[in-house]
């Protein structure tokens, strides 16, 4: 039995590992490499495997980084089932077909450019048709339901960091491994808390937080509320980059409550993103993944992401009109890392005014321009050209839904591994928490792209 680690290995995005088990190979997420654009494209298009050699494909959750590739997975030739929550299958039947239309749609923006200055045409890594082939090979498998597969057994626990996530667990050859994704925060609003499992051989866990702790939830909302009401004084606009899965219904759940509680000023809000709006109704459509409160919320209440100040944008001439309105507003928008879609045109419209600012709600990869602005850098690039950012730029981290070092730390414990890998996290964060889980007697390693290890 072995383990290959093929993405999220000493970096955040790109998650793909592969057991090795019985024969069979076993993948374990299909997500995108985000990062320096040219770099982005080599990894996506080139497996550093044999998709047809891939037996089956388990899949921890909706977010691109950790589901976006699948498309070209199945291109290239993986023709078996994957596995995933049935929440998980509902949002990636939205997900990857918005994927393939930003992918065609950004090739087309590029390609514009490209032609006035005689540069060659670029194709989309993949398209909407790539993308709807690749629907075909989903197969819901509910929390806690087993699946046998041929002497291996393969069983989905909560995971607690967005709608239909899991941590999965394989138990073959007497062993049990436990592969967290990405693991949540207990607490978080909407979606219950990270399950336990206990007695693990093999723990593969993420690292995004390995060195930070979290504020409270409570801290951030009143830090939120801040923010928004500088922003309103001096007449400007807040950009928020956010993803379609989890980080925007969280930031609307949060407005409502500040609404709600009075403490807001009257701003409208858009949420401009196809994807978004469509994923807030799958949401309805998944209590069993809600926690007690939120579920609580929604049967009193009914729907808590359409309250009066919010307005949902689908049509791309709407979205267009934002960008020549100079009147207060919030505007939350895909994608997360502002690598791609609708939140490109909103940041190149709206940067160069000092009275605007744009609020980062979550992880930044290296090489993004999410990163860029977080570091707040005086001058970016977006769709290739050069702009002064002038707007300011805050860092909201408290709602992330990743767990921080403590939160990481618990689940050491709680699985009492004999062996530990640390996926999914920069070095800096992985070598910092890997040296602490080290000091308590785990034996722990953090794995290179491309190494394989015995289990």
């Amino acid at each position: 039995m072995k383990i290959e680690f093929q993405g999220a290995a000493r970096t955040v995005t790109g998650s793909k590992h592969i057991l090795h088990i019985n024969g069979k190979n076993i993948l374990l997420d299909c997500g995108l490499f985000q990062g320096r654009r040219k770099e982005a494209e080599d990894v996506n298009r080139n497996f550093p495997f044999i998709p047809s050699a891939i037996s089956a494909m388990f899949l921890s959750h909706a977010h691109i980084d950790h589901s976006g590739n699948i498309p070209n997975l199945v291109k290239y030739g993986y023709s078996g089932k994957i596995y995933t929550t049935p929440a998980t299958v509902d949002l990636l039947k939205e997900m990857l077909l918005d994927s393939g239309h930003i992918q065609e749609r950004d090739a087309e923006y590029v390609n514009k450019k490209h032609k006035k200055k005689g540069l060659p045409e670029i194709e989309p890594l993949y398209t909407v048709k790539d993308a709807e082939k690749s629907l075909d090979t989903f197969i819901p498998l509910p929390y806690h339901k087993t699946l046998n597969l041929d002497n291996l057994n393969i069983t989905l626990y909560d995971a607690g960091h967005i709608l239909g996530s899991a941590q999965i667990l394989i138990e073959a050859e007497g062993k049990r491994i436990l592969f967290t994704g990405d693991l949540g925060r207990d607490e978080l609003p909407i979606i219950r808390n990270p399950e336990k499992i206990s007695d693990i051989d093999t723990l593969i866990m993420e690292s995004t937080y390995g060195n930070r702790l979290h504020k409270d939830i409570e801290n951030a909302r009143k830090d939120f509320k801040d923010i928004v009401s500088k922003v309103f004084q001096r007449k400007g606009k807040i950009i928020v980059p956010a993803f379609s899965v989890g980080r925007t219904q969280e930031i609307v759940y949060t407005l409502d409550i500040l609404y709600r509680e009075n403490k807001m000023p009257h701003i409208p809000i858009y949420v401009d993103s196809p994807l978004s709006v469509n994923v807030t109704e799958v949401f309805s459509k998944h209590p069993e993944c809600f926690d007690k409160e939120a579920l609580e919320e929604f049967r009193k209440d009914g729907n808590r992401f359409g309250f009066g100040e919010i307005t949902y944008i689908r049509d791309t001439k709407d979205s267009i009109a934002l960008n020549k309105r100079t009147d207060p507003m919030i505007i939350i928008s895909a994608s997360g890392m502002c690598e791609h879609g609708r939140i490109l045109h909103h940041l190149k419209n709206n940067i160069q005014n000092p009275r605007n600012a744009i609020l980062i709600v979550g992880y930044q990869a290296e090489n993004t321009l999410g990163r860029r602005l977080v570091e707040k850098e005086k001058n970016v690039r977006i769709f290739g050209e050069e702009y002064n950012r002038k707007a300011e730029v805050f860092v909201l981290n408290e709602f992330s839904a990743h767990a921080d070092r403590n939160g990481l730390l618990k689940k050491v414990n709680e699985t009492n591994p004999k062996k530990v890998f640390l996926v999914h996290g920069e070095p800096t964060q992985m070598d910092s928490l890997a040296q602490e889980i080290k000091k308590r007697g785990y034996d722990t390693y953090t794995p290179k792209p491309g190494e394989i290890h015995t289990l």
